[in-house]
């Protein structure tokens, strides 16, 4: 069920990349800071198989390797017996990890048009993360939106919500970040620029409150989620593409 691709090209994706060579270099108290819900597991672990044979299974398992990389474009050298709608030669897109040969299963590959280049190409993976966002959302023709951190994934989920038709507002402590997604036709506000966000946003939507928020930030802040609810009309949609606190105010 599997392809092997030879790699032409392979997109970086800077926070989760960064985030795993953070994790690989820190200790093993700080993993377990970091995982509380593992940490959790193997507690229930050791009361089954004992202490012992837990911190060897930690062990093992902390120590293999585990190769970066997700947004693989390549040539495929070769399918396997059950490999259907793929052949040898076919440009593929696919979740493969930054190598010059990777083997993916067929069903997280994907064909890629003529039209489109190899590099454009290796931002599917990542183009998918936003779309399954919206799709969640449910955005309908003229929608006012706030994508929440622009970044790669929110710079490509603003560029598909205005494909869609909507009126999309961002921000970003960034403020470079905002220049660049005003460039693709969003409406930003820079978060350190003193300017409530609240207020701004529902000005920006005429009043009643966006239809929806698509957070694609990355923080341990649960502000995000606060401000998302702020925003938001009544029953408006809000959809956690990233990472935040999950601290919510009732």
């Amino acid at each position: 069920g599997d392809l092997l691709i030879r790699t032409s090209s392979s997109l970086v994706s800077v926070g989760t990349e960064r985030m795993l060579v953070e994790f690989g270099r820190a200790n093993l108290l700080d993993k377990a800071r970091q995982q509380p819900d593992k940490v959790k597991e193997v507690i229930d672990k050791s009361r089954v198989d004992g202490i012992s044979a837990t911190f060897d299974a930690v062990r093992s398992k902390l120590d293999q390797p585990l190769a970066l990389g997700y947004c693989n474009v390549g040539v495929v050298l070769g399918v396997g017996k059950s490999v259907k709608g793929f052949k040898i030669g076919d440009r593929v897109a696919s979740n493969g990890p930054h190598a010059e040969f990777v083997v993916v299963t067929q069903n997280l590959c994907a064909l890629i048009p003529p039209s489109v280049s190899d590099k454009a190409a290796s931002f599917t993976v990542l183009g998918s993360i936003g779309l399954q966002g919206i799709r969640l959302a449910q955005p309908t023709f003229g929608e006012y939106f706030v994508v929440s951190g622009l970044g790669l994934v929110g710079l490509l989920t603003s560029q598909l919500l205005i494909a869609n038709g909507c009126q999309v507002i961002g921000l970003d402590p960034d403020p470079k970040k905002c220049a660049l997604a005003e460039e693709f036709g969003v409406s930003t506000l820079s978060l350190g620029s003193g300017i409530d966000p609240v207020d701004w946003c529902i000005r920006k939507s005429g009043g009643d409150g966006v239809d929806g928020v698509l957070i694609t930030a990355s923080t341990s802040s649960s502000e995000p989620v606060h401000t998302a609810a702020q925003i938001c009309r009544q029953r408006g949609r809000i959809v956690l593409v990233g990472v935040t606190g999950l601290e919510l105010r009732r």
